[in-house]
């Protein structure tokens, strides 16, 4: 199999794997006093203090989750829950309009069950990322404390989203008790700075950067409320339940292997990327590149061929063997518009030809020119069908 979805899921790193075997031979829990929940909490512990480092944060600030998706659902609904048991109601709620599914949803849920909540998606531009003065106008249009929850890196298009500049916004425009919520849970190749950004809450999984499925974290303030969706003593209080500790042991190899090698993978990812747009274009001139004029994620193409509908295409190249995804989301089976590329404005005809192919640094040539050839194969029946219907 050639294997050009990552951004899905990321091959577990054999640094990774050789920590989650070793962990599971540990057999306490880490709530326990004894001799072996001792050495599984000091397993955590140390894990904690790795993605903090990975992060730029603090490690009494990383929370321990079962994913992505709960890092999302505990940040957002732990901030409105936690401000609600303080005092402290949270009113306006702001989500980019190409935010991850999990936190659209939680995000309408909380609006339809909070009362006195608003709920606002924040426009983008045409290549995925929002326009500062339009978000400036959307803090200044309203009053009472608001939550923003920004994406980093796009899991469709790779667009990366200017967390600073936008931060800043949020604290002039915002007010002094606005908080800050960043998914990086599709951030591999693009450094994560929680403190730097002054973010309040920021979202992490495994399984995208080479750790296990399964396991997470949520980064989050002392002093950012937060109620859990899970009550326990595990995790600070903030998140009930026994820890993975073997997925947390990978979780934290993963993220300790690529800090070790970061600048030399971003390079090459960097440098497969340009020279797999340039042959894309070769053999389809009239590709549609998302995003191309943007700073986007080093491993991450998302096209369009016009004409080539991405639900024939993937099921085509899954025949060759060729592993990748379509720009759009799947539900039961079926491939739907994507919300993302409908938000940057592309047409739905062309939407629903949006594939995105993302990979690692050891993707070589020969894989490479295999999904070309694949791709230049059904263009070339495509247009023999065409001229066969004329």
């Amino acid at each position: 199999m050639v294997y050009l979805d990552h951004n899905a899921t990321a091959p577990l790193r054999p640094e990774a794997k050789a920590a989650v075997v070793k962990a599971l031979d540990l057999t306490g829990n880490p709530s326990s006093v004894h001799a072996a929940g001792r050495a599984a909490r000091a397993l955590v512990e140390e894990a904690r203090e790795q993605i903090a480092a990975f992060a730029g944060a603090r490690a009494s600030e990383v929370i321990f989750t079962s994913g992505g998706t709960e890092a999302n659902a505990l940040a957002l609904r732990g901030a409105v829950m936690g401000a609600l048991e303080a005092g402290e109601r949270i009113v306006r709620l702001f989500v980019s309009a190409t935010a991850h599914d999990s936190v659209r949803g939680v995000a309408a849920s909380l609006a339809e069950t909070t009362p006195g909540l608003r709920f606002t998606e924040v426009p983008v531009d045409e290549n995925g990322r929002i326009v500062p003065e339009r978000f400036r106008s959307l803090l200044m249009n309203g009053k009472g404390r608001a939550l923003v929850s920004l994406l980093f890196a796009n899991n469709e298009t790779g667009v990366i989203e200017d967390i600073a500049a936008l931060a800043r916004i949020l604290r002039t425009e915002g007010g002094a008790d606005a908080l800050l919520h960043v998914d990086a849970v599709s951030s591999s190749y693009s450094p994560i700075r929680f403190s730097a950004w002054g973010a309040d809450y920021l979202s992490l999984a495994a399984h995208k950067i080479g750790g296990p499925q399964g396991v997470g974290a949520l980064i989050a303030k002392e002093t950012a409320p937060l109620a859990p969706l899970f009550n326990g003593a595990q995790e600070m209080r903030r998140r009930g339940g026994t820890q993975n500790v073997p997925g947390i042991a990978g979780f934290a190899a993963a993220a300790r292997a690529l800090q070790a090698n970061f600048d030399t993978e971003s390079h090459l990812v960097a440098g497969i990327r340009e020279n797999f747009e340039i042959a894309l274009r070769r053999i389809a001139p009239n590709v549609v590149i998302f995003g191309v004029d943007e700073l986007r994620q080093k491993n991450v193409s998302c096209f369009a061929i016009p004409q080539l509908q991405a639900e024939n295409a993937l099921m085509a190249l899954d025949l060759d063997g060729i592993a990748v995804s379509s720009g759009a989301a799947c539900a039961s089976g079926k491939v739907g518009p994507s919300h993302v590329l409908a938000a940057m404005g592309v047409p739905e005809s062309l939407a629903r030809c949006a594939l995105r192919v993302s990979f690692g640094p050891d993707l070589g040539i020969a894989e490479q020119s295999a999904f070309l050839a694949s791709l230049k194969t059904l263009l070339g029946r495509k247009m023999a069908l065409a001229r066969g219907a004329a």
